[in-house]
């Protein structure tokens, strides 16, 4: 045990430190004064004495103007890590949430066992909100650790999500890392013994070798991205891959005690069962409910929210700015004569193809001919490509498999295993083929092979085209291909097309997930305009909305959501564009791209339009596609658009009633669990005590633009913000700065909300600018050896806004929350600050009201003081402070019930308590600034 309680001051080398818990004889354990955790130190007890924060100075030399107040007021609250308020993680994090991702949290922290499916649309934030929560289990100790599940590709996404936002330095394990993971790994030690946060591939974990020992040493909070995927959902190529998913997370569920977050876009795909299947995992009662019943709807709530944008667009007194819209626009093309030519052979050898018995065979040759389709409009590189490569479907066994394999190849389901993979090359050569059908797809290759080029390829010139319009506007755009050969091809003659006009750049399937972010990030770095080159490999995961503005889909996908998932790597929260541009290009002369278009992408975005969710296409949606594929090789006789005949008008005709019923049931469903678990009346409560604690955004605002005058460095407004050079700032701050930010530009440029620009600031207490900041501003308030001081701890002005002498005091408390975590209590020390006023005498204050301490804040000097009048001012409210003492802990002890009241209404469940729960003042209140308030005439 360390003779310094936690909580008290101390000095060593040479300022002052407050003491943690964790401290032990051989070392004290202590953060600095100032209040930044990222400095913890372990002290020797020899060079460690008691210490108390020395009370401001009477000298006039010492005094300041009415501003310090404020500027050490918002530096104190900014410099805060350690709140002592319900939510624990908010003042240590370097994200500021907006105030609908708190519902979650909210959700959350109402439940003794988080089971959470988050369920909000695309580009809200799924992924803050349960990382959000995630934290504020970990810092409330009821979560000892962490482990997200997730796709590889998404598994570095995740790791920096943490790391950079949240502090937490999650383990990535993938078939990459694992074996060196374990390799390094102490005697008797699992891995996941020893690395107390990770980001796991679920599809690593859940094969039968490694799926029992991770269910045994699993940590008690589990999130779960893309958990649609999870669920079992019928036919189709990841049937299998989706079972063993969901046998895992079956088995983690089944511990009563894990916390289990579930996030995913599309809860509810259209099919009834897997969206029982996913309630289950959180309590498998939810799975058997008739939410038909409004009190079982309740009950759902309860660990349900799902938002669109139209929801939380204006939530609570904040708007978050969502782009307003996309500019849709679809663009033609014909086929050039010798393009069309190619295309004509090809369907007719693909037509003798299919022909002849059912069987596995036939049903080989059936996908084949689908990829040799899908392949030769796409460009003629993938044609070749396709011409060359063996089919996916040659090597099976069964009219099922064959039908599994080529459905993977060729189709563009959006519920597959992974993303990986699917922007391979069809093939559709195959060597039970007569010789001479395999020289002819030879002889096409060859041919596609010489139409490469916009004089040929009238595609890639319309691409061109567009691609130049974008850039001329101001656009960034992303090029989505089906097939890498295709994305290849485009980005090398955009290159040359556009020479020095933009940066061009491919990212496929060929990369691995972590160099695909790595390739994007530096082409994005690169000065001048850019443009990305994508598979869908980036169509999901990677969030795209600071660098890019519009999406190009130069090969039509055959499913609508695939679509929306290529425009939403741009259109989400965090693009500084109001309007994203999404360009779709399709083949006037190509058999099937016309019909696609009409019948399930116009409709996907209709129903997305009319109720603000994107529906996945019912599985009839495949039906359709047969019946369109048999249309065109089975009964016509040349390449032009196909006829909507009867039997396609059938399939289309009950599609769309599907569609649209499952699209009305899933907008129901949102507007249910919106936020009906929580009224907007608590919501608006609790966010505004998190602010008032930890300084709201008008504070933040006044406080930067007020330090940098008081430094006298010069502002310029940009409209939505302000920018300051920083050749002008004092070499303390520059330094500061650069410690925070790796370097010093040459301005900083601040923004009033986000997005922010890269390399910009926003400004909000985490921005490591705004911090730099706060930090400089509180330790030079507390040295009265350094000459720059934008604030000082007492001040003295004369002002009609005070009837009589006020004194305003800035007093900083110390608690000791005592957290009673799952395996054992948890004692922390938290910090809160508070402006406190009085008028009359110090042994017989009257205390002001809160309102009446924000309208003094905002009070003016009306004249100038004596030095004398000033000296003598200051002298008497210091000396007054003896007196006052009493009062201010007393203060303290009131705080602590406050806050102790706060946690438990956070927590508590109708009138339930959490035991164990404690709120206790660390005497003695320390008083930060005095400044004195005097009615016009006093003396």
């Amino acid at each position: 045990m360390s003779r310094y309680a936690p909580g008290s001051l101390v000095a060593a080398r040479g300022r002052e430190w407050v003491v943690l818990p964790g401290s032990t004889e051989e070392f004290v354990v202590a953060r600095p004064l100032g209040g930044d955790a990222d400095f913890v130190a372990g002290l020797f007890p020899e060079e460690v004495s008691p210490a108390s924060l020395s009370r401001p100075s009477a000298d006039p030399a010492e005094i300041g103007d009415h501003r310090g107040a404020s500027l050490l007021r918002t530096a104190l609250r900014i410099g805060f890590r350690s709140s002592a308020g319900p939510f624990r993680s908010l003042a240590g994090i370097a994200v500021e949430p907006r105030q609908y991702q708190l519902v979650p949290l909210l959700l959350a922290l109402r439940m003794e066992t988080v089971r959470l499916l988050i369920a909000d649309d695309v580009g809200i934030g799924k992924t803050i909100e349960a990382a959000l929560v995630a934290k504020e289990l970990l810092e409330q100790g009821d979560a000892a650790g962490l482990t997200v599940l997730c796709s590889p590709a998404l598994a570095e996404q995740w790791a920096a999500e943490l790391r950079e936002k949240f502090a937490i330095d999650a383990t990535l394990v993938l078939p990459s890392t694992a074996a060196r993971l374990e390799r390094d790994l102490p005697p008797g030690q699992s891995l996941f013994d020893h690395h107390r946060y990770t980001v796991v591939s679920t599809d690593f974990i859940k094969s039968d070798l490694r799926r029992a020992a991770f269910l045994r040493t699993c940590p008690d909070l589990v999130i779960v991205d893309e958990a649609h995927t999870c669920v079992p959902a019928g036919a189709g190529s990841g049937r299998r891959q989706r079972q063993l998913r969901y046998e895992l997370l079956r088995g983690l569920a089944d511990k009563p005690d894990r916390h289990l977050i579930l996030v995913t876009a599309t809860p509810h795909s259209g099919k009834e069962g897997s969206f029982r299947d996913l309630l289950g995992l959180l309590d498998p009662a939810l799975a058997q409910l008739d939410l038909e019943q409004v009190k079982n709807r309740e009950r759902l709530a309860r660990h349900f929210v799902q938002r669109r944008r139209r929801d939380i667009r204006h939530f609570l007194d904040e708007e978050t700015p969502f782009p307003l819209d996309r500019q849709l626009r679809e663009v033609t093309y014909e086929l050039g004569a010798e393009y069309k030519a190619l295309h004509e052979a090809v369907l007719d050898y693909a037509r003798a193809s299919v022909t002849g018995p059912e069987g596995l065979a036939q049903r080989v040759r059936w996908w084949s001919a689908l990829a040799l389709l899908r392949s030769v409009a796409s460009s003629p590189r993938a044609a070749a490509a396709t011409l060359r490569t063996r089919a996916a479907a040659a090597g099976a066994a069964t009219v099922a498999e064959a039908d599994e394999l080529g459905r993977a190849a060729v189709l563009d389901a959006t519920d597959e295993d992974t993303l990986e993979g699917v922007d391979a090359p069809p093939g559709a050569d195959d060597e039970t083929l007569p010789a001479a059908d395999r020289r002819r797809l030879l002889e096409f290759a060859k041919k596609a092979e010489q139409l490469e080029g916009p004089q040929c390829d009238r595609k890639l010139a319309k691409l061109i085209d567009e691609v130049k319009a974008l850039l001329a506007d101001g656009y960034d755009p992303i090029v989505f291909c089906r097939f890498i050969p295709t994305a290849e091809y485009v980005a090398e003659h955009l290159a040359k097309a556009l020479g020095r006009k933009a940066h061009v750049e491919a990212v496929t399937g060929t990369l691995p997930p972590e160099e695909r972010a790595t390739r994007v990030a530096d082409l994005a770095g690169r000065d001048g305009r850019h443009v990305l080159v994508a598979t869908d490999c980036l169509s999901e995961g990677i969030n795209l909305q600071e660098h890019f503005q519009a999406v190009v889909h130069y090969d039509l996908a055959w499913n609508p959501t695939r679509h929306e998932q290529r425009e939403g790597r741009v259109d989400r929260f965090g693009q500084r564009r109001p309007y994203v541009r999404a360009v779709t290009l399709y083949g006037v002369d190509n058999a099937i791209d016309g019909v696609v278009l009409d019948v399930l992408i116009r409709k996907g975005r209709k129903i997305r339009h009319d109720t603000g969710v994107a529906v996945p296409v019912p599985d009839r949606g495949e039906t359709l596609l047969n019946a369109l594929v048999e249309g065109l090789l089975l009964r016509r006789q040349d390449g032009t658009q196909i006829p909507l005949d009867f039997e396609v008008t059938k399939h289309r005709d009950e599609l769309h009633r599907e569609w649209e019923s499952a699209a009305e049931r899933e907008s129901k469903a949102i507007t249910k669990y919106a936020h009906s678990a929580i009224k907007l009346d608590e919501v608006r409560a609790e966010v505004d005590a998190i602010r008032a604690a930890l300084g709201a955004k008008a504070d933040i605002a006044g406080f930067v633009r007020d330090t940098l005058a008081e430094l006298k460095v010069p502002v310029r407004d940009t409209g939505d913000g302000f920018a300051a050079p920083t050749h002008l700032l004092p070499a303390g701050t520059r330094h500061m700065l650069t410690a925070a930010l790796g370097t010093t530009p040459e301005e900083l440029v601040f923004h009033r909300d986000l997005p922010v620009p890269p390399g910009e600031h926003a400004l909000v207490r985490t921005d490591p600018a705004v911090a730099a900041l706060a930090r400089y501003v509180f330790d030079t308030a507390l040295d009265p050896a350094e000459a720059e001081r934008p604030a000082r701890r007492c001040g003295v002005i004369r002002t009609a806004a005070v009837p009589a002498r006020t004194t305003l005091l800035l007093v900083r408390y110390r608690f000791h929350l005592t957290l009673p975590g799952r395996q054992e209590k948890r004692t922390v020390v938290a910090e809160d600050a508070r402006m406190l006023a009085y008028r009359g005498r110090a042994d017989e204050p009257e205390w002001l009201t809160d309102e009446e301490v924000t309208e003094l804040l905002a009070a003016q000097p009306d004249a100038n003081l004596l030095p004398e009048l000033v000296r003598r001012q200051a002298e008497r409210a210091i000396d007054d402070l003896d007196a006052l003492q009493d009062a201010l802990d007393a203060r303290g002890g009131e705080l602590a019930e406050e806050l102790h009241a706060a946690h438990q209404r956070v927590r508590g469940v109708v009138g339930a308590t959490r035991r164990g729960l404690s709120v206790t003042f660390q005497p003695r209140a320390d008083v930060i600034g005095v400044y004195v308030y005097l009615p016009g005439g006093a003396r």
